[in-house]
């Protein structure tokens, strides 16, 4: 009987997103490394798209994770019982957040959070107009996707929920839509897949104050941008704002399924009642999730990470200097290198991969590299990451 590969599963069983997906075959990961079946060592430089922050295999979140197994795992419905690693990672995050955001929901990931998010805007406020943002990525479930920046997503799938908007990101345009019909205003705090997008900070205060005045849920979507990626722990502090509402998801369970929206006590309790169960979850908030996502917290909080980053930031400006690189937009150690046309960008990304270092391009932006490397990485480690894609532009420039 022939051997069926992996490789032929994985393409013959498992639905697939795209017609070009990386399709490597990895059988391990530690630090900022990968490996494939045939030993291969690869560099890792989008953290699986921001969620190993703190590298992969990190032993104290193992270690995490096997006493919680040993304890138990999945026991009810998310919110009836009281479970130890809900709790005290429920505590950490808010000693770490501005009083306001004293509540959270956990969820099973970013785009959970997202639509938690909307309908808790909606019951809150007795509203239904929702203002989103062009080249927003806010998840890609019916919700999410109706607030998702995109027209070539949404198409397909319409119809949608009503009483959108969309508006240009960091654009003045927004003020004329906020009124006393708003429910809410969802954006990122930094705009991720446009390719980093950083919005000035005259007009994010401009836009907390104008929610404010107008009665709006102000939701920020720090889903990508959490955990210390931009330099500081939440990048809605480099703004002096404040949301009504916060997203997390990626980063937030430490390689493990989670997600959350937190808000205050006031305001989330009202998913409690007219309807009970407003929003509910079977897996949400998994125990095992919640215990690794604590302690891959911890790790990152006391390896002084976060400190390192605008010292790293500096690396990536300085060394990727050459002509083929249009542009580099950047927040902390994440980073968009723009190249001439999509053609050019994607046959760097493949050739990278080649070359020993996983990267990728924006859902907005397919002329732009991707760079969100492990908060853990060395200078010299970035360095060499950074030396690999100038060999490949090098190669064909």
């Amino acid at each position: 009987m022939a051997v069926i590969s992996n490789r032929d599963i994985f393409f013959k069983h498992i639905a697939q997103t795209s017609d070009a997906p990386i399709g490597l075959e990895i059988v391990k990961a530690e630090g900022i490394y990968q490996y494939d079946a045939s030993g291969k060592k690869y560099i890792d430089l989008i953290s699986g798209f921001n969620v190993a922050n703190i590298g992969h295999s990190n032993p104290a979140v193992i270690a995490a994770i096997k006493e919680q197994v040993e304890k138990y795992m999945h026991l009810i419905v998310y919110g009836e019982f009281i479970e130890s690693p809900q709790t005290a990672y429920a505590k950490l995050l808010i000693s770490h957040l501005p009083a306001s955001l004293n509540c959270v929901y956990f969820t099973n990931s970013g785009a959970e959070a997202t639509e938690g998010a909307l309908k808790l805007a909606k019951r809150s406020t007795n509203r239904t107009n929702i203002i989103a943002f062009n080249k927003s990525y806010h998840g890609s479930t019916q919700g999410a996707l109706s607030v998702m920046g995109d027209e070539y997503f949404r198409n397909a799938f319409r119809p949608l929920l009503p009483g959108i908007s969309h508006v240009d990101y960091n654009s003045d345009e927004v003020f004329e839509y906020i009124n006393e019909t708003t429910a809410c205003v969802i954006l990122e705090t930094i705009q991720a897949e446009s390719g980093i997008t950083v919005p000035s900070k005259k007009w994010l205060q401009q836009l907390r104050a104008t929610c404010t005045e107008q009665g709006a849920v102000l939701i920020l979507d720090e889903i990508q941008a959490g955990f210390g990626r931009t330099g500081t722990l939440w990048a809605f502090e480099q703004f002096d704002v404040v949301p009504d509402i916060l997203l997390l998801g990626k980063a937030l369970g430490g390689g493990m399924p989670l997600g959350a929206f937190i808000a205050c006590k006031e305001m989330m309790h009202q998913l409690s009642f007219n309807p009970v169960l407003g929003h509910i979850t079977t897996f949400g908030g998994h125990p095992v999730c919640c215990a690794a996502g604590k302690a891959a917290f911890e790790e990152l909080l006391n390896g002084n990470f976060i400190n390192d980053v605008f010292s790293k930031e500096k690396i990536i400006l300085d060394k990727l200097n050459h002509p083929a690189i249009q542009q580099i937009n950047h927040c902390g150690l994440w980073a968009s290198l723009q190249f001439k046309d999509a053609p050019t960008a994607q046959h760097v990304i493949h050739e990278s991969v080649n070359s020993g270092l996983i990267t990728d391009w924006f859902v907005f932006a397919p002329d732009r590299l991707r760079i969100a490397p492990p908060l853990i990485i060395s200078l010299q480690e970035l360095k060499m990451a950074c030396n690999i894609i100038l060999e490949v532009i090098n190669k064909n420039y």
